[in-house]
Formats: structure tokens, C-alpha cells, sequence
């Protein structure tokens, strides 16, 4: 059916309105007396009328009620239509006790007209716009042809998305129920609207009553939402997801704002949110220095750090393009004046030190590394580059250019490493915890999981194979990893800056692991797909270095509770500052040969509890255990 897409002409709407006014100023009279009105109040109506007629039709052309366009009425054109009638009936109650109090004694209207004919009009003209609407929305978008959407969350937020489906006639959606984990909203209703307790969604979803099902509560916490999703998928229900208040624009939430549910939301955790004041105290008006700028880490730290003002932020990387990139988003951040963007690397010792001599900087987060496991198993000399060559650069320099604090960024692959990145990086920690208390500066480690969207993390390498129409890789059937938001890595980063006093390594309660191949799983089901039909997952066995479950402490670390109940400290074991600067200058010093073998067993008498997982080292526990004994 051809629906006309022409707007009402506004002076047709404005004379319907006096019309129907009209019309309510006479049933009015005919209601007060009962259909026989007396001569006299005859003769009064007709004297009165076009007085009332002008104030009415000033009153809507001050108020613009002809202004909306009928069939997208709202409440804000509902409200508008109340206060414009009101407005005038409010001058027709002064007319009448002007009259009586100065003039004759009598009232130009009885008040009862006034009072039953502004109801009439008041529900007329309201009423007849949301019939058009109705009509409209039931025309462009029949019932039929409709998907039935379930709201999760019975308050402010599910009200705002039921008006922002019933707002586009587009949408072709038709919101059937709410639901709440709250049994106090059960059998109420929203805007005509029934409101379930959450145990009913099974029932719902089995009958085929719901399409679709969008989660409106903003802080619901993830282990619950993942059950609301587990669910829903379980009856191929698609589930969309209201995204946070401050991301509506202008205060206003539309329905394509409203998006799929990411597998970022199914992670299991609650994101963990640290406000210290201490980090402003820390940060602010000082000099503060981050390696690896660029990075996902290194980035992320950037944005944080300028929220608490240093005096100078200098961003030091040596990758060009994404640096560039970093300084275009702080500039129309506004927030780059103090930032200074310098291209180097932290293994050229001179450039170190040039650096720190031009800027000296009161704090470092030393991010810069090389983390991806297999590459640099296939290249262990610059994983030893990156990762200890130029931890020991920055650390001497920040020592000999008097840093007050040293934060070095480094990862669970760390402990108990079985790669050579993750052997490099313990080297990188046990150089910095050796040398704090031989200076005044205070040497900080921090240690977390995988982050997620960071370069090369495994999510976005799904959602690509899944875009591609599969296989999925994924490396064995059980293996796990644990999880982080780049923000909350970069929280604890701060965070772990203000509450080090020296030597400590600090790590986060991450919750539990994940495993990798149920993420696969969920990944296919959530992209509307079905996994073997659709696409297969392809398991292609451990990769060199690689672990199948990860791990936070060494076993003969333990923990110490900090003030902050999400944020550990791990119980290591001292490192002597004279031993690990031999170990390591004689590390580097094996250089001049690229002989791999030489790096990686020497790596291995460093970091005695380094276990390879790579065939072309594996001799070489052996001949560790053995010199040992």
C-alpha cells in the first residue's frame, strides 16, 4: 500500500485544531446542560465565542502546535499541546474574574465550560495524533512483517529504548514485553507495555514469542549478562546491547545506536575501576616520559595521562605512522599542548640518553617491547634486543638523569616462561628489581594477561576469519587465557605507579581464564552463524613458545593484599644487582655472533625456570640441567 510521504501543510493542521476546539466549546455547553441549554446562555455562548476563537488561535500559533509532523508525535508534542491550552484557559479564568470583580458582576463563561471544554480539546487533539500515528506505523510497517523484541531492564533506560524503536517507523520491530530481575516491577506495565521477571525469558524465548532481545540496564554486571546472552542464544535470539548514556548523541538515544553484543561484553568480569587521587598528585605539573607510545598500551596511557596534567608528556616510539596517528587523535583531543612526539629506539643507548638529557623526565612507564610469541620465537636476538637490551637502557638512563619513579609494563607470559619473549621479559623484571635500592629511584613492575583489542590479540583475528567465511584457528581445544580491557591494564598501570614504594611487582585479580575455543563458539553464534554448518573451527596445535594455560605467579610467588581489593602484590624473591648485571652485560655481549642457540641458553641460566616449548631448543634444558648439577 502507497503512503503519501507529503507532510500536512501546517494551516491545515492549524484551522483542524480550531476546529476541533470549536467543536469542544459546544459539546461542552450541551454536557453542562444536559443537551437543552437555556436561551440565555445560548445568546452568552455566541457573544463569547469569537473571543474564545482569537485566544485559542493565538495561543496555537504561539505555541506551535501545527508545528510537528502528526505521524512522528511525541510526548515533548503532547506536553507542548498541554501547556498551550492550559496557557489559555488560564486567560479565560482572568477574563472571568476580571469581569466580575470590575465590571457587571457576572462571568463572560461559566467555569465549568471552561473546565470540560479544555479536557475535550486537550484529549481530542492529543488523541487524534498518535491515531495517526498508529495508522502510519501499522501501514509502513504491518504487524506481520514486524520482529518481536524483548526488553532486558524495566527502568529509565528501557523506557528510552522502547521510544527510540517506536520513533523509527523503520524498524520494524515491536517491543512485546520488559523483563527485570526485580520481582517488585512484575505485572506492571511501561507505556502499555507488560513487565516479566527475568525467570520468564526461557518461557519466551521457547514458544517463539521473542526475535530479539536488547539489554537496557547500563551496570549490569558481565557474569550475569553473559547468562542473559548464553540464553538467548541457546534459542537463536539475537541479542543487541544499549550502548552507555555518555556515548548518546546530544543526550538522545537513537535506534541505530543501539548495536550487537560484542564478545569484548561476555568475558566473565566486571571491569575493574580505580579512582586514586593519589595518580593526580603523582602526575600532575611533572615530567613524565612513555616508551612504547604508540603501542596499544603505550597509547592508551598517553589518553589517560593528559587527564591529569603533566607538565610535559614526552611520547617516545619508534614506529612513525602510528605515532603520527596518536598525535592526530591528541590534537583534536585538544589535549596535545604538553605532549612532545619523538621518534627513536630504546635499544640505541645514545638516543636514550639524549632524550632523557633534553627532557628530563621525573616519571617513566616503560612499555616499549616486542610481544608476539611465535615471531619471536623465530627471532630470539631482537626479542632479547627489544625486551632486555632496552629495559637496561631506559633503566640506567632514568637512574643517571635522577627519575624519581620507573614503571616497567610487563606480562604473564613472564612467569614460569616456556617462550623466549616471555623469558626476555623476566629478565627485563628482575634487571629493574635489582636496581632498585641502589638509587633513589623507585623501580615498579606491573604483570597482567591479554588485553583486549590490542595489535595481533586473538578477537580481532577471529572476527576476520569469521568476516572471511572461516576457518577459525584456534591452537588446541583447552587452552585458555585471561582477559583485560586496555583501560583497566593502563588503571593498574597508574594505579601500581602511586602505590609502589620499589622492587614490588604488582598484578590484577583477573577472574577466570577463558577458554579459547568456547570464545571461538560464541564468536560464530553471535556473528549469526552455526558452527560446523556455517564455519568450522580448525584446531592447529600449540605453537612454538606457546602455553596452554596461563599463569599470574611463579610457584614460589605468593601474594600480598593491597588497599585495593582487585590489585595483589607478588611475593618475589630478591634479585642481586651486581649478579643480574653480569648475567645480562654477558647476555648482551653474545651478540656480536647472532648466534641464536648461545642467546637462548644463556637466557635459560638467567630465567633458570625457563621451559621451551620450541623443538629447536629444546636440548638446550638439558644442557642447563645438567651444568647446574
Amino acid at each position: 500500500m502507497l503512503i503519501p510521504n507529503q507532510n500536512t501543510p501546517r494551516w491545515i493542521i492549524f484551522l483542524i485544531d480550531l476546529l476541533i476546539c470549536s467543536l469542544s466549546f459546544a459539546a461542552a455547553y450541551l454536557v453542562r446542560f444536559e443537551f437543552h441549554p437555556p436561551a440565555n446562555e445560548i445568546d452568552l455562548a455566541l457573544t463569547f465565542f469569537p473571543i474564545f476563537l482569537v485566544v485559542r488561535a493565538m495561543s496555537f500559533y504561539l505555541g506551535k502546535t501545527y508545528a510537528g509532523i502528526i505521524r512522528y508525535t511525541s510526548t515533548q508534542d503532547a506536553q507542548r499541546i498541554f501547556t498551550t491550552l492550559l496557557g489559555g484557559t488560564i486567560l479565560f479564568a482572568i477574563a472571568n474574574q476580571l469581569r466580575f470583580h470590575l465590571v457587571d458582576g457576572r462571568f463572560f463563561i461559566p467555569y465549568s465550560i471552561v473546565v470540560i471544554e479544555f479536557l475535550a480539546t486537550l484529549f481530542v487533539m492529543i488523541a487524534s495524533r498518535i491515531s495517526v500515528k498508529v495508522v502510519y506505523l501499522e501501514l509502513k510497517s504491518p504487524m506481520k512483517s514486524k520482529s518481536n523484541v524483548a526488553i532486558f531492564g524495566a527502568g529509565e533506560a528501557a523506557l528510552i529504548t522502547k521510544r527510540a524503536i517506536d520513533r523509527d517507523s523503520q524498524s520494524g520491530t515491536n517491543v512485546v514485553a520488559f523483563f527485570d530481575d526485580d520481582k517488585k516491577r512484575s505485572g506492571k506495565k511501561i507505556e502499555g507495555t507488560s513487565i516479566y521477571h527475568s525467570s520468564k525469558l526461557e518461557e519466551f524465548f521457547s514458544q517463539g514469542k521473542v526475535d530479539q532481545m536488547i539489554i537496557s540496564v547500563q551496570n549490569l554486571e558481565a557474569s550475569r549478562k553473559s547468562e542473559l546472552i548464553d540464553l538467548a542464544l541457546a534459542y537463536d535470539v539475537k541479542v543487541l546491547n544499549v550502548p552507555p548514556v555518555r556515548r548518546w548523541i546530544n543526550g538522545e538515544l537513537s535506534l541505530r545506536q543501539i548495536r550487537e553484543i560484542r564478545i569484548e561484553d561476555l568475558l566473565g568480569r566486571s571491569a575493574i575501576k580505580i579512582d586514586n587521587p593519589e595518580v593526580r598528585k603523582m602526575v600532575e605539573g611533572k615530567r613524565v616520559l612513555v616508551t612504547g607510545a604508540a603501542g596499544s598500551i603505550g597509547s592508551e596511557l598517553a589518553r589517560q595521562l593528559t587527564g591529569y596534567h603533566p607538565a610535559q608528556l614526552i611520547l617516545f616510539d619508534q614506529a612513525e605512522s602510528p605515532l603520527y596517528e596518536l598525535e592526530l587523535e591528541l590534537k583534536a583531543g585538544g589535549v596535545a599542548e604538553s605532549c612532545e612526539f619523538v621518534i627513536g629506539d630504546v635499544r640505541q643507548r645514545q638516543r636514550v640518553q639524549r632524550l632523557m638529557e633534553a627532557f628530563k623526565p621525573e616519571i617513566v612507564f616503560h612499555a616499549a617491547a616486542y610481544k608476539h610469541v611465535p615471531l619471536m620465537e623465530e627471532n630470539p636476538s631482537e626479542s632479547i634486543l627489544a625486551n632486555v637490551l632496552g629495559t637496561r637502557n631506559v633503566a640506567d638512563c632514568a637512574v643517571s638523569f635522577g627519575v624519581g619513579r620507573f614503571v616497567l609494563i610487563s606480562t604473564d607470559k613472564a612467569v614460569n616462561p616456556t617462550s623466549v619473549m616471555g623469558a626476555s621479559k623476566r629478565v627485563a623484571e628482575m634487571y629493574c628489581q635489582s636496581l632498585d635500592g641502589t638509587t633513589d629511584c623507585a623501580f615498579i613492575t606491573t604483570r597482567f594477561g591479554n588485553v583486549l583489542g590490542s595489535n595481533g590479540s586473538v578477537i580481532p583475528l577471529f572476527k576476520r576469519q569469521i568476516e572471511q567465511g572461516g576457518p577459525i584457528t584456534v591452537t588446541h581445544a583447552e587452552v585458555t587465557r585471561y582477559f583485560m580491557t586496555i583501560p583497566e591494564a593502563v588503571e593498574l598501570v597508574l594505579e601500581a605507579g602511586t602505590m609502589g614504594r620499589g622492587g614490588e611487582i604488582f598484578l590484577f585479580d583477573m577472574g577466570d581464564s577463558v577458554n579459547i575455543y568456547d570464545l571461538a563458539k560464541k564468536m560464530i553464534r553471535l556473528s549469526g552463524l552455526e558452527l560446523d554448518r556455517d564455519i568450522e573451527i580448525r584446531i592447529t596445535g600449540l605453537r612454538p613458545g606457546e602455553k596452554l594455560y596461563e599463569e599470574l605467579l611463579a610457584k614460589e610467588e605468593g601474594t600480598i593484599s593491597t588497599h585495593h581489593p582487585k590489585i595483589l602484590k607478588a611475593k618475589v624473591r630478591p634479585q642481586s644487582w651486581e649478579h643480574i648485571r653480569s648475567e645480562v652485560n654477558e647476555l648482551i655481549g653474545l651478540f656480536d655472533g647472532q648466534d641464536n642457540t648461545s642467546l637462548v641458553r644463556k637466557l635459560k641460566q638467567i630465567v633458570p625456570e625457563y621451559k621451551s616449548r620450541n623443538s629447536s631448543f629444546d636440548q638446550l634444558d638439558v644442557e642447563v640441567v645438567k651444568k647446574k648439577e
